[in-house]
């Protein structure tokens, strides 16, 4: 007799790299396959030093501070206020020297 999750999609399941990581573990629960996607993401490593990767670096960043919760959240959020604190500093400055040279 055939189960009804037979025919499972490939994206469905674990990462075939990360099953030996997963011995023991029930492939069909929640938090096993959150565990895969998480070692997942730890293991994919992308190139930093171009424009692809850096966008890449963000949109994790975004994507782990959305995720987390309490105290990682507040941190997460006062790094991107600071970011934007120095980025408006910056241009606040520019702004004004460039009103100074040409006024």
């Amino acid at each position: 007799m055939a189960s009804a999750r037979a025919a499972d999609a490939p994206d469905d399941r674990p990462q075939p790299s990360i099953d030996d990581e997963l011995i023991g573990l029930d492939p069909d629960d929640p938090e096993t396959r959150a565990f895969a996607e998480h070692l997942g993401r730890m293991k994919q490593q992308p190139p930093s030093f171009t424009i692809e990767g850096t966008v890449a670096g963000v949109g994790q960043f975004a994507d782990s501070a959305n995720r987390a919760g309490g105290l990682r959240r507040l941190t997460a959020v006062v790094v991107v206020g600071l970011i934007l604190l120095g980025v408006l500093v910056s241009v606040w400055y520019y702004l004004g020297t460039l009103v100074w040279v040409f006024f």
